[in-house]
């Protein structure tokens, strides 16, 4: 028999519920609009983050900022190697469903979306789209799922329910990531390849207006819940735009807000509603206002901050730190790190989905981290002394078994010049070289770097210190090395 107070708490989670699934069903935080009610933090609600090397998405409790487990896509390497291998690759970006029951997870390297269950975290079913997608959401109405092929150059329009393709819209090569006008009206596509956004007719899937990106690679963009502005970021040049979200679609404003600058979204509280910018390659999340567009924090988080998504309530920033395996709680009224949350290797979007669980103890289909949680980490800085370096490179070593997959967040260079991540002899960047990568910077000094290997073996493994090396910089590429720029630190 059910007493008063089981019945009251019933009761209390069947209203939230019914926020959470009615036409108010975004609760008056990004991506949803102004106008619908928050929804207040509590154990039905789940952050979810995907992890690109562990090929996992996590699953944390935000009430006490606790890793109730992850959702296992695919295996690490070498296992996804196999051309029998049927699990997911590079599990990359997220979107959910307006009544919280479902995630969409695209994963790049296997070139699909994964629908999964929120309520049991079983996966419903996978649906396979064109090369390298990269972000996947839900209409405001719930009825179609808009994929960004990055690999080639269409937005795959699938049915909701059916899980099917339905028709193409055809962009300029590389579409990177859309996003939704709170009312459903818009979408808006920005490109990873070539300098535009597009803005597309939503019910007649057709493209409408274009907006002028400064530079061409637009990882991430966001729409205000008030549906006014559209904000999108600038991984290249370390810079975020604003352009009017209803017609004509014009330009507001642009930020120089950092290098390796990745994701933006909203908070509305009672002070207004604030932009949280994740800027990788200084370690920061900078906070900006969306009236006057002033800056108002900046937060130390961690290594390599990346996807971003506020609480249902706006008391809440959860970040993903891709170089720290970890998921960052951001309090808004003070607009500091309450808490870090271990979770899966190298995150990229992160989803928080208010009334996601009606159960709040159900761990069904969650497993532990295991390899996932494994991970280690260096960093380089400037052979000069003398040289100030705000955020020095950092680098990870994600344990994949048999190897490592190493990511090196390197800042700190000269703009669009050549350079190699090698193994050195001595500690100073000196002796014999053995290169891993070359590469070239974007034109705020940085890149992202990724190598596969035994590498912990050589550069952290002390009990083979014979034959220790040291990850360096140096300028030049592979055939013809120069002097080391950047050596360990640590």
């Amino acid at each position: 028999m059910k007493t008063p107070r089981n019945n009251i708490m019933k009761s209390i989670f069947l209203a939230a519920t019914m926020l959470a699934t009615g036409s108010a069903a975004w609760a008056g935080q990004a991506p949803g609009a102004l106008s619908a009610p928050d929804i207040q933090v509590s154990h039905h609600d789940r952050v979810y983050a995907a992890e690109q090397f562990s090929n996992t998405v996590s699953v944390t409790d935000p009430v006490d900022n606790k890793l109730l487990g992850v959702i296992r896509l695919g295996d690490p390497q070498p296992g996804n190697f196999s051309p029998l291998y049927k699990g997911q690759v590079l599990v990359h970006g997220m979107g959910f469903s307006p009544d919280h029951r479902t995630l969409a997870v695209v994963s790049i390297g296997s070139n699909s979306v994964t629908f999964i269950d929120t309520a049991t975290n079983a996966v419903k079913h996978t649906t396979y789209v064109g090369r390298s997608p990269h972000e996947a959401f839900f209409t405001p109405d719930g009825k179609e799922v808009w994929v960004t092929v990055r690999g080639e150059n269409y937005i795959s329009v699938i049915d909701a329910k059916s899980f099917t393709e339905k028709t193409r819209i055809i962009t300029p090569n590389g579409p990177g990531m859309q996003i939704f006008s709170p009312d459903g009206k818009y979408g808006y596509i920005c490109s990873s390849f070539n300098p535009e956004t597009d803005v597309v007719d939503v019910a007649e899937h057709k493209i409408i207006a274009k907006v002028k990106q400064e530079s061409p690679f637009c990882p991430n963009i966001a729409a205000t819940p008030d549906g006014n502005q559209v904000w999108f970021t600038l991984k290249d040049t370390g810079r975020t735009q604003v352009f009017n979200a209803r017609p004509p679609f014009n330009p507001i404003k642009t930020i120089d807000t950092g290098p390796i600058t990745n994701h933006v979204n909203f908070a509305h509280t009672a002070k207004g509603t604030f932009a949280y910018v994740t800027i990788g390659g200084l370690n920061e999340v900078k906070v900006f206002r969306t009236d006057d567009f002033s800056q108002v924090a900046t937060i130390p988080v961690g290594n390599l901050p990346h996807g971003v998504w506020p609480s249902g309530d706006g008391t809440r920033i959860y970040v993903g730190l891709e170089n720290a395996d970890a998921l960052a709680a951001i309090d808004t009224a003070t607009n500091s790190v309450v808490a870090n949350v271990p979770i899966g290797q190298a995150p990229q979007a992160i989803a928080y989905v208010p009334n996601a669980a009606p159960n709040p103890d159900d761990r069904q289909n969650l497993q532990a981290l295991g390899v996932a949680g494994q991970v280690a980490h260096l960093s380089l800085g400037s052979r000069d002394a003398s040289t100030d370096a705000k955020a020095p490179t950092s680098v990870s070593l994600f344990d994949q078994g048999l190897i490592q997959i190493l990511q090196a967040s390197v800042t700190g260079l000269q703009p669009k010049q050549k350079y190699t991540l090698a193994l050195a002899e001595r500690s100073d960047g000196g002796g014999s070289l053995q290169p891993l990568a070359a590469f070239m910077t974007n034109p705020a000094g940085s890149a992202i770097v990724n190598v596969a290997g035994p590498i912990r073996q050589i550069v952290v493994d002390q009990s083979a210190a014979a034959g220790k090396r040291y990850l360096v910089i140096v300028s030049g590429d592979a055939a013809g090395p120069g002097e080391a720029v950047q050596i360990e630190t640590r």
